[in-house]
């Protein structure tokens, strides 16, 4: 059957020509009588005009009229006027909308300006730790110097910086001379952020089991290996040493675990692989520290004087037998390219003060609460541990390397930290007495003895040393001459933590009591109470103390007056907790509930900061036994299932 195509349909009829001619101004003779009336009369006349038309006419007017009204308030207005305007958006994804508007709302929206108080505004500027990592990756690290702007600061200075400002308006973008990126380090920290109350990327999750079954004689290869000397007379089935983590260490390239089965492990915090299990203790590892690679010789600094007896302008014989590749690690090749070493300064401008000056601490730098510190210069990342079996290794990260065995401890290494820009590491035993260390060079340099038993924990600033006992006492050193300073009485039973800002110390332990002391003369200054069992974290800031006890408890006082009031109690976990770490935005803890939680600081009425429960951060587990963080990654050392978890998360954006 023939199929009949549908019609085609007709063309569309032509515009047809108004037969109307175009009328000019001269035709009608009234325009001349409109423009001679006054403006109340005018409205009369045209609301009076529009009665008579129909609605095709209204159509034609309305379609005429609007595209009349649209104008560009922005654009009409001087440009100091429209950022002043702009300056009073809180709200980021306004702004980042309103650019997609023009071109010139486009440019007019870079300004460094505008992004700087929005980033004070959002408390960016607080967190100086932020804003020196974000300078050293993005300005420092290959970044070509900008050139100073001779301007003043101030908004008007500020401004005037953008290419807006020219008679011809608006013109392509140029560099701008400004000396931080306040834009793209919102932006950054926006979405670092947002990542942090979100959730982050998990990168990698390890499992391992607590306890290895013991090896089967009747497999070839599967023999146990001799039993030691620390070993002989011991159990030596697989409850003996079970993969226990027992001390963590993180920064931006690193995450190191000791484990009490005389493992160490080393993961990267940028990829979650575990890069490196570093084999060589006969025993439980307790403590261990990580030295970031490259970083600013304290000793060398121009501003600063090198005591007598330092390690880094003293030499040593035994100097010379050390491998290439392993003076090359700890910074001892004379002939490496330092061009080629990152060096992190250590006192940078801050770009958030008034006109930009260096913040340099009085008393030193305190240490990081993640276990990481500052290098001295050396090309490669470097592992300090300790443990049961006495010893203190250093060991080079890339390579894996045992670099030198420091022997000289009589018992248990139960604590230790690296002074920060010098090659000093410090240990605490259970034999009494707290030990400094040339890690650069593998000797010891001095011995500190007062304590009258076991040394529980330390934490170091600068040249000082604070460390607490199992005798009720705290001990302030100096870490050049090995003078005790100061003795701090007032606990009346055994202290487990500790911590030193440089100005006051904290110290907590089993009497459930916290004491703050006076770090230049050792007087008591508070003694705050509210945990009703052993206060095992602390961690100090320049305006608040945050503690941590065995009653599931964290408690933050505020140091910001004379009273040291307690801020906020938190009924964080129903068990022990485990590990406790904050900056200025976030708090994180860890309990033996099998819980890490995340709470985020907001400022209240009265100025102090108030927690804010956010998230879980991870699934719950059995037990939490560690965590730490940095900026940009999280490390949970937990139990599932019977076996050993690391999770390692990024927030990065």
């Amino acid at each position: 059957m023939p199929i009949i195509p549908p019609p085609t349909p007709a063309p569309s009829p032509p515009p047809q020509q108004s037969s109307f001619p175009s009328p000019s101004l001269a035709t009608f003779t009234h325009i001349s009588a409109f423009a001679g009336l006054t403006p109340a009369a005018r409205r009369q006349h045209l609301y009076a005009l529009i009665q008579e038309c129909t609605p095709s006419e209204l159509l034609f007017l309305s379609t005429t009229i609007a595209p009349l009204l649209k104008r560009d308030f922005l654009r009409a207005l001087p440009p100091e006027v429209s950022l002043h305007i702009l300056s009073f958006i809180d709200d980021p994804r306004t702004l980042a909308r309103a650019a997609l508007v023009s071109r010139y709302w486009n440019e007019l929206l870079k300004d460094e300006f505008l992004w700087k108080t929005m980033a004070i505004r959002h408390g960016f500027s607080r967190d100086a730790e932020a804003v020196e990592s974000y300078r050293r990756e993005q300005l420092l690290d290959g970044a070509p110097p900008v050139a100073s702007d001779p301007l003043p600061s101030g908004s008007g200075a500020e401004a005037r910086r953008s290419p807006l400002f020219s008679p011809r308006g608006l013109q392509p973008p140029r560099p701008q001379s400004v000396d931080f990126p306040y834009r793209k380090f919102f932006i950054h920290e926006y979405i670092r952020t947002s990542n942090w109350l979100g959730k982050g990327k998990l990168l990698r999750i390890h499992r391992a089991l607590l306890h290895p079954p013991p090896p089967d004689p009747n497999m070839p290869g599967q023999l146990a290996p001799p039993a030691t000397a620390q070993q002989q007379g011991q159990d030596q089935g697989p409850l003996a040493n079970p993969a226990i983590p027992t001390s963590m260490a993180i920064d931006a390239q690193w995450v190191v675990v000791g484990l009490a089965n005389s493992r160490i492990h080393i993961f990267s915090a940028r990829t979650g692989v575990l890069s490196r299990t570093l084999i060589g203790h006969d025993s439980g590892v307790w403590a261990v520290a990580l030295i970031s690679e490259g970083g600013q010789p304290v000793g060398r600094d121009p501003c600063m004087h090198p005591c007598e007896g330092d390690p880094l302008v003293a030499s040593h014989p035994q100097d010379e037998a050390l491998p290439l590749a392993l003076r090359t690690a700890v910074g001892l090749d004379k002939s490496t390219n330092i061009s080629k070493v990152r060096l992190r300064p250590r006192s940078v401008p801050d770009p958030f003060a008034e006109g930009g000056k260096a913040e340099r601490p009085r008393f030193g730098k305190p240490s990081y609460p993640g276990g990481a510190s500052d290098g001295w210069g050396q090309p490669s990342a470097l592992v300090v541990s300790g443990g049961c079996d006495k010893e203190l290794r250093v060991w080079d990260v890339k390579t894996g390397y045992c670099i030198y065995t420091l022997r000289g401890h009589t018992s248990t290494i139960r604590c230790l930290k690296v002074v920060h820009g010098r090659p000093l590491a410090v240990s605490g035993s259970r034999d009494r007495t707290v030990r400094v260390w040339d890690v650069q060079r593998g000797r010891l340099l001095r011995v500190l003895e007062g304590h009258t038993q076991s040394v529980r924990c330390l934490d170091v600033c600068g040249n000082r040393i604070v460390s607490g006992s199992y005798d009720c006492t705290c001990r302030i050193w100096d870490v050049d001459t090995g003078a005790c300073l100061h003795v701090l009485r007032g606990h009346f039973h055994q202290i487990y933590t500790v911590a030193f800002d440089g100005e006051r110390i904290a110290s907590g332990g089993l009497d459930t009591t916290v004491r703050v002391w006076d770090a230049s003369n050792g007087a008591c200054l508070a003694l705050l109470q509210g945990h009703t069992a052993l206060v095992c974290q602390l961690q100090l800031t320049p305006t608040m103390l945050a503690t941590g006890g065995s009653d599931g408890r964290v408690i933050t006082f505020s140091l910001t007056g004379s009273a040291f009031l307690a801020v906020q109690r938190l009924a964080a976990h129903d068990s022990s907790v485990s590990g406790l770490q904050l900056d200025e935005r976030f708090l994180v803890t860890s309990g033996n509930d099998g819980r890490v939680r995340l709470y985020e600081f907001e400022r209240g009425a009265q100025g102090d900061a108030q927690c804010r429960f956010v998230r879980d951060m991870c699934e719950p587990s059995e037990s939490v036994w560690k965590v730490a963080y940095t900026r940009e990654t999280c490390a949970v050392l937990s139990k599932k299932a019977g076996k050993m978890v690391v999770e390692i998360w990024s927030f990065k954006p």
